[in-house]
C-alpha cells in the first residue's frame, strides 16, 4: 500500500528505514500542530497552509539529504487517501455539522454542489478538449480531456471553513461546508463513471444510461448511509453496551461509521456521500444513545482523527510536490513556458467555471426566496465563489489515478498532468488561502457578522461545555427557543415552505422514528447502569 522511501542515510536495514520514516512523519505533525497554535491568533496563514508549506521545506531537506534522488518518505497510493484517511474526514463532517441550517439549505447546496459541478465540468472539459488538446503535450485521449474536467471540478473549502464560523454566519458557512462535501462526491462519483464509460460508443441512449448511473449512484450511497446510521442507533439502543463497557459502545460507533464507507466502495457507490449521511444519522440517533462519557469521547475522538488526516494530507502535500521523478520527466520533455502555459489555462477555466454558475445560480436560487435575509447577497455570493477555487487532496488523488500507476509515472504528457495538478493545489491553497481571511473581512464586516448572529444562528447557552455536548448534542439546535412561527395552513405551508417541511419531520420522528431508534428525549434506561440520569433530558419536541 504505501513504500517508504530511502532516508539518505546509506543502506539502514528495512525495518530501521520504516521507523526513521514513521518517525520523522509524525514528528512533522507535532510540528505541524505547535506552529499552527502558535499562529492562532494571528492566523493569516491556516493550518492547512501551515502544514503544505512545512511539507515543502521538509521535502526540500530531503531531496539535498538523498542528493536530488527524491523528496518524500512515503509513496502516493490512492488506496491510503480514499480508504484510510477521507473517511474520518468526512463522517466528522457530517457528525458535526448543524443539521437544521444544513437541511434548511439542502436545495441551496444541492444546486451548487451537484448542478454547478455538472456546469463546472462541462466548462473545464471542453476548454481542456479546444485549448490544451493545441499545445501539443502528448498523446491524450477523449476520456483523458473529461477527466481532467472532474479532477478540478473536486473543490478543497477548508481554507474558507477555517475562517468563516458556524456560530457568527451560519448560513454562509453552511453553503460553504454543504457544497464542499456534495462537491466532492459529485466529482469523484463522475470521474468513476467517466472512468467505465465506453466513450467509443457514443449515443443518446448510452447519454441516458450514464445520466441514470449517476443518479443511482446518488441515491443508493445516501440510502446505504442512512441504513447504516439507522442500524447503528437501533443495536446500541437495544443492545446498550454502556450497562458494562463504554468502550464497546465506542467502539461499534466508530467500526459501523467505518464500516457504511467499506460497503459503499464494495458495491461500487460513493463512500464519501455514504459516510457523510452516516454521521448525520448517527448524531441524530446513535449518539443520544451512549452514555455520558461515551458521548464525550466520541465527539472529541472523531474530531481528532478528522484533524489528523486533514494535517496527514496536506503535509504530504507539499513533500510530493517536489518528487524529482515527475519534475525530470518533464522538464526533459517540454520547456518551462509550456509547463507554465498548461497550469495558466487550467487555471483560468476553473475560475470561469467557478464564475460561470456560482452567480447564475444563486440569481435562481435567490428567485425562491421570500425575505431578504434568506436570501444570498453579492458579498456573500463572492465568498462562495472564492471558497471553491482551491483544490487539494482530493484532486491530487484523482489525478494519480487517472495518470499514474502506483504513484509513479513514465509517460510525459501523464507526468506533466500530474505536476499542473500539484501546482495548482499548491497555487490555489497557499496564494488563495492566504488572501482567504481579509476577502472575507472586507466582504462582511463586523457589524454584519453581528447582524447574521442575531438573526440566523442559535442563541447562545450559558451552559459549560460539558452540559452543550451532553444535552444539545454535536451541534445545538433550539429553533424554537427562537419563537419561530409555525405554519398551521397550506397557505402558510407554500409561504414557508422549508419551515413547513421541517416542523412536519419533526412531529413524523417523534411519533414513530425516535421510539424505535432512540434520540434526545429517547434514551434507554437500564436500572442500574450509568445511564443519563445526572443529565435533565429535554421534552422529545424541543429539538429542531
Amino acid at each position: 500500500m504505501v513504500g517508504l522511501g530511502a532516508m539518505g542515510l546509506g543502506e539502514p536495514p528495512a525495518d530501521y528505514g520504516s521507523i526513521a520514516a514513521v518517525g520523522l512523519f509524525v514528528a512533522l505533525m507535532c510540528a505541524c500542530i505547535v506552529v499552527g497554535h502558535l499562529l492562532e491568533e494571528h492566523r493569516w496563514m491556516n493550518e492547512s497552509t501551515t502544514a503544505l508549506l512545512i511539507g515543502l521545506g521538509t521535502g526540500t531537506v530531503i531531496l539535498l539529504a538523498s542528493s536530488g534522488k527524491h523528496s518524500r518518505i512515503l509513496v502516493f497510493s490512492e488506496d491510503l487517501f480514499f480508504i484510510y484517511l477521507l473517511p474520518p474526514i468526512i463522517f466528522n463532517a457530517g457528525f458535526q455539522v448543524k443539521k437544521k441550517q444544513f437541511f434548511r439549505n439542502f436545495m441551496t447546496i444541492t444546486l451548487f454542489a451537484v448542478v454547478g459541478t455538472l456546469i463546472s465540468f462541462s466548462i473545464i472539459s471542453l476548454g481542456a478538449v479546444g485549448i490544451i488538446s493545441r499545445l501539443n503535450i502528448g498523446a491524450l485521449e477523449l476520456g483523458d480531456y473529461l477527466a481532467l474536467g472532474a479532477i478540478f471540478s473536486a473543490t478543497d473549502s477548508v481554507c474558507t471553513l477555517q475562517v468563516l464560523s458556524q456560530d457568527e454566519t451560519p448560513f454562509l458557512y453552511s453553503l460553504v461546508f454543504g457544497e464542499g462535501v456534495v462537491n466532492d462526491a459529485t466529482s469523484v462519483v463522475l470521474f468513476n463513471a467517466i472512468q467505465n464509460f465506453d466513450l467509443g460508443d457514443l449515443s443518446s441512449l448510452k447519454f441516458l444510461q450514464f445520466i441514470g448511473n449517476f443518479l443511482y449512484l446518488f441515491g443508493a450511497s445516501t440510502f446505504l448511509g442512512v441504513a447504516t446510521g439507522l442500524l447503528s442507533a437501533y443495536v446500541i439502543k437495544k443492545l446498550y453496551f454502556g450497562r458494562h463497557s463504554t468502550d464497546r459502545e465506542v467502539a461499534i460507533m466508530m467500526l459501523m461509521a467505518y464500516l457504511s464507507y467499506m460497503l459503499a466502495e464494495l458495491l461500487d457507490l460513493s463512500g464519501i456521500l455514504t459516510v457523510f449521511f452516516c454521521g448525520i444519522l448517527m448524531s441524530h440517533y446513535t449518539w443520544h444513545n451512549v452514555t455520558e462519557s461515551s458521548r464525550v469521547t466520541t465527539k472529541h475522538a472523531f474530531a481528532t482523527l478528522s484533524f489528523i488526516s486533514e494535517t496527514f494530507l496536506f503535509l504530504y502535500v507539499g513533500m510530493d510536490a517536489l518528487d524529482i521523478e515527475k519534475w525530470k520527466i518533464v522538464s526533459e520533455t517540454y520547456s518551462p513556458m509550456k509547463s507554465i502555459a498548461l497550469s495558466s489555462i487550467i487555471l483560468a477555466l476553473v475560475l470561469i467555471a467557478r464564475a460561470a454558475f456560482v452567480f447564475p445560480l444563486s440569481y435562481l436560487s435567490n428567485l425562491t426566496k421570500k425575505t431578504p435575509g434568506e436570501k444570498i447577497s453579492i458579498r456573500q455570493q463572492v465568498i462562495i465563489w472564492w471558497a471553491g477555487l482551491m483544490r487539494g487532496a482530493v484532486s491530487i488523488a484523482l489525478a494519480y489515478n487517472k495518470f499514474a500507476k502506483s504513484g509513479h509515472t513514465q509517460l510525459p504528457s501523464n507526468a506533466i498532468m500530474i505536476t499542473s495538478t500539484i501546482t495548482i493545489v499548491l497555487f490555489s491553497t497557499i496564494v488563495f488561502g492566504l488572501l482567504t481571511k481579509p476577502l472575507i473581512r472586507l466582504m462582511i464586516p463586523t457589524r454584519h457578522l453581528t447582524r447574521e448572529v442575531s438573526t440566523l444562528s442559535e442563541p447562545s447557552s450559558p451552559k459549560s461545555f460539558l452540559e452543550q455536548v451532553t444535552v444539545d448534542g454535536p451541534e445545538a439546535d433550539v429553533e424554537n427557543a427562537m419563537g419561530i412561527r409555525r405554519p398551521t395552513s397550506l397557505r402558510m405551508l407554500l409561504a414557508s415552505p422549508t419551515r413547513s417541511v421541517h416542523h412536519y419531520w419533526r412531529k413524523f420522528d417523534n411519533a414513530f422514528m425516535r421510539p424505535v431508534f432512540g434520540g434526545r428525549g429517547f434514551v434507554p434506561f437500564v436500572p442500574g447502569s450509568p445511564t443519563e440520569s445526572s443529565v435533565p433530558l429535554l421534552a422529545p419536541g424541543s429539538e429542531n
